[in-house]
């Protein structure tokens, strides 16, 4: 089975929250080469302004506002970028090299504490000037072959810097797309954190749903109803292969991966009723946690995979609970609103996010796991299946935008709101991938 190039993309289209974000200039990148920039080149400053946008965090300036494009610090004009209002500037080189590979050099400048260092400063009798205003200086050497990727690893560098928080551009989602105008329907698909670069994973006639990334981010579970059943599958990235679950009685649905990666959580209905289980993926043993006459489902791990968090109608609507897998004692987490489901809690373990009912609308709303608050995050009418962001910024769900089912992005404070429409077919199911590279990478 091979991985197929989808012809239909993803686009990011922000909806809400600029006014809120911090102001900052990226400065498009030098070419250095001594042949004329190739047409095809990426434009490397317009993926990362890009990126910083659909954080919700920042507010680049457009390029027509520059007052001038510099490529190294020596000249840069501080007044003049002061007045233009930008907290900070990336500016940088691209140089080609004989191996093929690109020479980049790239640097982050705060332009008020530029503006201050220009005046030298005396130390030992000499006058001396300060570049702590040079936040990042970076070079490196890329390959051409991913040349978004390299754009987006600047960004996550530019983004810790400058938020003090891990930057998840470099990150993956994977969802479902359906078409029922093609031959197979279905398609479980993988694509950048910004809809680009997707890739069909798998098509079927039949349904696919609820795909869930395993921690390495090599692997994906999800339910397929290709044998006119429910099953569970893993396919690996690496190797393009699929392993099936083996069966039980009844349904078997909705799969999650443990935190370290050895066990799934999974809803079994094979002694009549949905309950939540845990299977282990090495001895292939089954683990029951929940018994109840209510329909027990959605279940998904806490981030220290002591206790698993899933929806259940035992107390007469849908409402979160959390199972401590050690104890197999059951707390109820939720009690505000006519409903609550489809739970995720933050990769802090701080905060659960869901889909709440209130006055006959699903929105995806956020709770303090410490005092309970609960604060609405979107306006929708049938938001679902939330998935939070590694870095915990950012939440990717489904919902519904003039009759289509289209993914969107909601900040965790509830200010920024982009959609990500299909160009084809309807698309549901995100799920976020964990980081895909170490932080000293």
């Amino acid at each position: 089975m091979q991985i197929q190039i989808a012809h239909a993309a993803l686009e990011i289209v922000i909806t809400e929250g600029t006014n809120s974000a911090r102001p900052v200039a990226v400065v498009p990148f030098k070419w250095l080469g001594t042949q004329p920039k190739p047409k095809d080149m990426i434009d490397f400053a317009s993926v990362i302004a890009d990126d910083l946008r659909n954080s919700g965090r920042f507010s680049p300036l457009e390029r027509s506002l520059m007052p001038q494009t510099p490529a190294t610090e020596n000249a840069v004009d501080y007044a003049a970028w002061k007045e233009t209002g930008v907290e900070a500037i990336v500016i940088g080189t691209v140089k080609p090299l004989s191996n093929g590979r690109l020479q980049i050099h790239f640097q982050l400048i705060n332009i008020l504490s530029g503006f201050k260092n220009q005046t030298p400063l005396k130390i030992d009798e000499q006058l001396v000037k300060s570049t702590d205003h040079i936040k990042l200086n970076l070079k490196g050497n890329f390959s051409t072959r991913r040349p978004r990727h390299i754009s987006h690893r600047l960004s996550d560098y530019i983004f810790e810097n400058l938020t003090g928080t891990r930057g998840a551009f470099l990150t993956r989602i994977a969802y479902v797309a359906i078409n029922y105008d093609d031959k197979y329907p279905f398609k479980l698909l993988i694509s950048d954190y910004d809809g680009m670069n997707q890739h069909v994973l798998f098509r079927s006639t039949e349904p696919v749903m609820s795909p869930s990334w395993d921690p390495t981010g090599k692997k994906l579970a999800y339910m397929s109803m290709e044998d006119k059943k429910h099953e569970i599958w893993i396919y690996d990235l690496v190797t393009q292969k699929r392993e099936l679950i083996e069966p039980y009685k009844g349904s078997n649905i909705l799969p999650v991966f443990s935190p370290d990666g050895s066990k799934l959580s999974m809803i079994l209905s094979k002694s009549g009723q949905a309950d939540v289980y845990v299977y282990d993926l090495k001895t292939k043993k089954l683990d029951r946690l929940t018994k109840n006459r209510g329909i027990d489902t959605e279940a998904t791990w806490a981030p220290d995979g002591k206790s698993i968090v899933f929806t259940s109608e035992r107390g007469g609507r849908p409402q979160i609970y959390q199972v401590f897998l050690e104890s197999k004692k059951i707390k109820r987490l939720t009690f505000e609103g006519n409903a609550n489901l489809n739970p995720s809690i933050s990769p802090d373990g701080k905060n659960l996010v869901m889909v709440s009912l209130q006055k006959g609308k699903y929105s995806v709303t956020k709770q303090d796991l410490s005092d309970g608050y609960v604060q609405k995050l979107t306006n929708g009418r049938l938001d679902k299946s939330p998935s939070i962001a590694p870095n915990g910024s950012m939440v990717i769900y489904s919902t519904v935008v003039k009759g289509k089912q289209v993914l969107s992005l909601v900040s965790m404070d509830g200010r920024f709101k982009a959609v990500l429409p299909a160009s084809d077919g309807e698309v549901k199911a995100p799920a976020w991938s964990p980081f895909l590279t170490s932080k000293k990478n």
